[in-house]
């Protein structure tokens, strides 16, 4: 199949995907990857991390077999750490490295299966977008939201980032703050906080973990860079991308279906991509209330995940008590 697309062949902006101790996942992600459209034509840097350990160490060892046999791509470009740097380490490297070279990147992890139509949407956003100083990543994911049924359109922007094949430019990357300077004026203003928050209830709990060194997220940090630049992320309707990572492997160890979206196994097609595209905030408003803590729809399981220590907690002295109710109403039915 040709497409538009592949007429950027000059152009064409490489994929960056990052492994470390999964092999099987790798395979999967590689697999679908080398399907894609104009993977023939596209550039793929693979940077796999140390090993933790020599547990971790046997299972590198495969991933580095799996990355040395690595074919379909028009050059693989190999990076191979000793040390263990860690995923967001490794990611703001990584990153950084190849757009030194590169106006943009293209970025999977090791969990991540694509469509076959990825490769081709992601350079098309890429392409152009790049322009769009309020356009600061693309992602070819969306969340499993319930739109309403009469959306027509096939993209939309959002307030939040998305760290499953996602892509951004050089200009963008290069304005990222890791210290993140701005995380006091987030803290203590509630007008600042408000507006960091409209990517979600959820980023400024994981902001404050990520500050207080509970969790190592190169993502949250990118959230707020989004923010700090008044700028949205690019989301597709329909995700080309789905996560196979949350099935208690990988760097966080998560189990849950929350993220689950299917993809099609057919080749879907690049949609019209309107250079002015804006904010539909009616349409944000099924985005937003996907991210605010509701007892009523969401597991135990899933909470626990998104949300703070405060949720959490509650949480737990709740089935407490309920725990405890049905005790003393087992004995009183004794009586």
């Amino acid at each position: 199949m040709t497409t538009e697309v592949e007429n950027f062949f000059e152009d064409r902006f490489p994929v960056v995907l990052f492994a470390y101790n999964r092999p099987n996942h790798l395979q999967k992600t590689l697999d679908a990857l080398s399907a894609n459209n104009g993977a023939h034509i596209t550039d793929l840097y693979v940077f796999c991390d140390g090993p933790k350990n020599f547990k971790d160490a046997i299972e590198v060892a495969r991933v580095k077999e799996i990355i040395d046999a690595i074919s379909g791509f028009r050059k693989v470009i190999k990076d191979f750490s000793i040390e263990n740097r860690g995923l967001a380490n490794s990611v703001m490297r990584g990153v950084s490295e190849v757009l030194r070279e590169n106006e943009a990147v293209i970025v999977l992890e090791d969990d991540i299966i694509t469509n076959s139509s990825f490769l081709d949407f992601m350079q098309k956003a890429l392409h152009t977008y790049k322009q769009r100083l309020d356009i600061f990543s693309v992602t070819a994911y969306n969340y499993p939201l319930d739109f309403r049924k009469n959306v027509t359109r096939e993209l939309y922007l959002s307030y939040r980032s998305s760290s499953w094949g996602w892509g951004t430019w050089k200009s963008c990357w290069s304005k990222v703050d890791w210290d993140v300077g701005i995380f006091d004026q987030i803290k203590n203003n509630p007008e600042t906080r408000k507006m960091f928050e409209r990517g979600g209830e959820d980023l400024f709990p994981m902001l404050e973990k990520q500050m207080k060194g509970e969790i190592d997220s190169w993502s949250i940090r990118f959230d707020v860079a989004h923010f700090e630049n008044n700028a949205t992320c690019l989301h597709p309707i329909n995700s080309r991308v789905s996560n196979i990572g949350f099935d208690g492997t990988g760097a966080h160890s998560v189990t849950s279906t929350e993220y689950d979206v299917k993809i099609s196994p057919d080749y879907v097609p690049i949609p019209n991509m309107p250079i002015d595209i804006e904010v539909d905030y009616a349409l944000l408003q099924t985005f937003d209330a996907h991210f605010r803590p509701r007892f009523m729809n969401r597991s135990a399981d899933s909470m626990i995940i998104r949300y703070s220590d405060y949720f959490r907690q509650k949480l737990i002295v709740k089935i407490e008590k309920s725990i405890i109710l049905m005790k003393i109403f087992r004995i009183w039915k004794k009586l």
